[in-house]
């Protein structure tokens, strides 16, 4: 059809019109485009299925908008003509593949306007404080920080292949329980781990991380090693190469011991083995995605661990499992070779036993790769010995005496205090920020539409309203428009977080708080998750939405379980949120506590 048929024939029909006399010819005429003519909107073949305008009101519905019914109208009779067609990369005849990996081409950084991080020289410091004599216990000994563990073995009081036996050891011996690791590696772990032996015995010391077992959240991709995204559609599925932290943790001499598990797609933490538990409180899940790392590094499984978090992946399972999350600034760390759920919402971070230990992972697998064109190269600046009195601590007042913030919370904001620095009350506007989750929603859709349309999504074991098959069905249905609005929304966020950072150098939050969780993952800022001390609960958490037919338990005595609080930094100055936290950790004196049954 011709851009004037097109046209001649809507007027028409909006007029209600029958053509008379001469509309042959008329028809003739409009179809003739003169030579030189633009294309134009409403000249297309007309393709895809029919629709009326029953359709319509009844999609006006999902989307919430009102058409009149001469709007309407006129939307059903021009939709095949208008609009179909931008369906056909999907459905036709000239589809297009969209591989694996192919990120969008528009790229997002939380740095606004070409504005640049505070933080310009790279500068390292770690403590020296002595780790004291390596125990008789293994348990002991398991339970060490990462800051302990590397000083033993690079004065060679312990070896790499010792401690990987030991971790091993306890793999095996928890994991039918906690159900926190997907694939064990024992035979690759050993070979590393003597391989370390031999290099660190020649002189080749590699630093703090060296011949140190650690786990990884089951979407970085090992090479030739299992990586199944927690899920049925890809238990089977065995990568080809590292995923770019895997190569730079086996540059600084680390030793991958076992894929932990996460729930499935990286939503919770159900996966097809079953439910990943909390090692405080084994009745209970460890609360997710980053389950597994949460719960294997609670428990002493590993040395230290890799999690991920999209919207609150690092913060939850950090949180409930009592360990230490830190969350770097959007970029800091290149994704290249991990599952995408959101292109401009993953970050990878790592889960440790203390502050410091964080620091010393992140120091490992930070700058920019070129599998991720928004990671960047920016300068970490950590100094575990750093003056921390007269910062500026910031606040807000009434988060502090809501839920689900605890005494835990306002007696942190005390000790801040003590620790001298300055708290300061903040405010962010009262805006619904549910609606930034457009982004993570389509995102994620996006990132698993063939899985979708394919009917692969059918295979997963949890097919609530809230698990991923339905939310990215329903997905599809979302607006185009609202998500360019939702992402304007997010700049304005944006904008109002740096007003918030000019007036503060960190934050004191709720962990939980899902304002926060929300503005700080689509606003890309790093936040440290730490254990401050313990709460008491009377019944089981779940990260599922409340189901009668799945009711968590109650208890007859409260349970105590371990409650931590969120340091939230400025762009790219994870050092200092660091530096706080690892000073605040000291003084709570709560890190060292174990969960029964494990120690």
């Amino acid at each position: 059809m011709g851009r004037r048929q097109f046209l001649v024939s809507t007027a028409v029909g909006i007029g209600g019109l029958a053509l008379g006399e001469g509309s042959a010819q008329a028809l003739e005429e409009a179809s003739a485009v003169p030579a030189g003519s633009p294309p134009a909107f409403g000249t297309g073949s007309g393709m895809g299925p029919e629709v009326n305008v029953q359709t319509f009101q009844e999609a006006e519905k999902l989307v919430q908008v009102s058409l009149t019914p001469t709007h309407r109208w006129q939307a059903a009779n021009s939709w095949r003509e208008n609009l179909s067609n931008v369906y056909a990369r999907r459905t036709g005849p000239k589809k297009v593949l969209l591989e694996d990996g192919l990120a969008p081409y528009s790229t997002w950084s939380p740095l606004l306007d070409g504005a640049q991080p505070l933080v310009t020289e790279a500068y390292f410091s770690r403590s020296q404080e002595d780790p004291g004599t390596l125990p008789n216990n293994e348990a002991a000994i398991a339970y060490a920080p990462v800051s302990k563990l590397s000083r033993w073995i690079e004065s060679r009081q312990l070896t790499s292949e010792r401690l990987t036996h030991i971790y091993l050891d306890r793999l095996e011996r928890y994991n039918k329980t906690l159900r926190c690791a997907i694939t064990v590696m024992p035979e690759q772990a050993l070979k590393a781990a003597i391989s370390a032996d031999a290099e660190i015995a020649a002189g080749h010391y590699r630093g703090p991380l060296h011949g140190i077992p650690w786990g990884a959240k089951d979407l970085i991709d090992t090479a030739g090693i299992p990586t199944t995204y927690g899920a049925e559609p890809f238990r089977n599925r065995i990568p080809s190469q590292d995923a770019a932290v895997v190569t730079r943790l086996n540059q600084a001499g680390a030793v991958l011991v076992a894929k932990l598990s996460l729930g499935a797609l990286a939503l919770n933490d159900v996966w097809f083995g079953g439910q990943t538990m909390n090692p405080w409180l084994p009745q209970e899940g460890s609360s997710g995605s980053s389950a597994g790392p949460g719960s294997a590094t609670a428990a002493g499984l590993v040395g230290f661990s890799m999690g991920s978090e999209t919207g609150g992946s690092i913060v939850s399972p950090s949180m409930r499992c009592g360990v230490t999350g830190l969350r770097p600034t959007y970029g800091r760390v290149p994704r290249s070779g991990s599952m995408t759920l959101c292109w401009s919402l993953d970050k990878l971070g790592p889960m440790t036993r203390s502050v410091e230990d964080a620091m010393l992972v992140l120091s490992a697998i930070h700058g920019h790769d070129v599998g991720d064109a928004q990671s960047q190269t920016i300068p970490l600046h950590f100094d575990a010995n750093a003056n921390i009195e007269g910062l500026r601590v910031g606040y807000i007042k009434s988060w502090m005496h809501e839920e689900p913030a605890t005494d835990v919370d306002l007696a942190v904001l005390e000790a801040l205090q003590q620790m001298g620095l300055k708290p300061v009350e903040v405010f962010l506007p009262d805006w619904p920020y549910e609606s930034l989750n457009t982004i993570l929603f389509a995102e994620s859709a996006a990132s698993f539409e063939e899985l979708t349309l394919s009917g692969g999504l059918d295979q997963l074991g949890v097919q609530t309203s809230d698990a991923w098959p339905n939310l990215f069905r329903q997905s599809r249905f979302l607006s185009a428009v609202d998500f360019v609005q939702a992402d304007r929304l997010r700049r304005k966020v944006a904008k109002e977080m740096e007003r918030v950072f000019k007036e503060v150098d960190l934050l004191l939050v709720p962990s939980l708080r899902d304002e926060i969780l929300t503005i700080t993952n689509a606003t890309g800022h790093p936040s440290l998750t730490m254990r401050a001390g313990f709460t008491q609960i009377s019944q089981a958490r779940s990260d599922w939405a409340p189901d009668p037919s799945r009711p968590t338990i109650h208890f007859s005595t409260p349970q105590r379980v371990p409650y931590g609080i969120t340091l939230i930094g400025r762009l790219f100055d994870e050092g200092l949120i660091g530096q706080v936290g690892r000073l605040l950790e000291k003084k709570l004196k709560v890190v060292d506590a174990c969960p029964e049954g494990f120690a």
